[in-house]
């Protein structure tokens, strides 16, 4: 298979749970980190004409998929009168959002604002890393952002599987409520 190519057969077998992993971190709900996932999929389907084959499948995807993130946070926030979105530049409201995904391709298509807003984003996540014990931003360091393996992990920091993922789930929130209240 050449390297501009895609193999949507193969996505669930190969990055469903590696973009699973990705959005439970970062959303903390199974449910909405599943349907994440699925909008992920959806949204790669439809806009698979403009991958460019410049990055590997799982990194275009992991793109989408950070981009669902935000979106999923806006939504919530704009709920709360806290940010106006606007998700779609057609007025049909089928693809609410799917500009982004037909953007993702061309990494210097990105306005200004966007780049800013990541980058302010990105500034806020390592802030809110930064004031979890050094141990816990070890942990999730390791799993979510390098994406190490559990057993990898486990046998570095001579840690069981569930001590990991307690470790995890208290990053998460402590996470979560840092960037609600730093961020959001």
């Amino acid at each position: 298979m050449s390297s501009n190519t895609l193999d949507p057969t193969q996505w669930i077998d190969k990055y469903a749970d590696y973009l699973y992993n990705y959005s439970v971190s970062r959303v903390s709900d199974n449910e909405i980190a599943q349907d994440l996932v699925q909008e992920t999929f959806l949204a790669a389907l439809k806009s698979s004409e403009n991958y460019k084959g410049d990055a590997s499948e799982r990194t275009w995807l992991i793109s989408i998929l950070k981009r669902k993130i935000i979106d999923y946070y806006r939504k919530i926030n704009s709920k709360k009168g806290k940010a106006e979105v606007r998700m779609s530049y057609n007025s049909d409201g089928d693809g609410d959002g799917d500009w982004m995904e037909e953007r993702i391709s061309d990494p210097h298509g990105n306005n200004a604002e966007e780049k800013i807003q990541n980058t302010e984003l990105g500034l806020a996540i390592h802030e809110c890393i930064s004031k979890l014990p050094p141990k816990q931003a070890k942990i999730f360091s390791m799993k979510t952002i390098e994406g190490y393996e559990t057993e990898t992990i486990c046998n570095e920091l001579d840690i069981t599987p569930s001590n990991l993922w307690v470790i995890i789930h208290r990053a998460r929130t402590a996470l979560t409520a840092c960037l609600e209240e730093n961020w959001f």
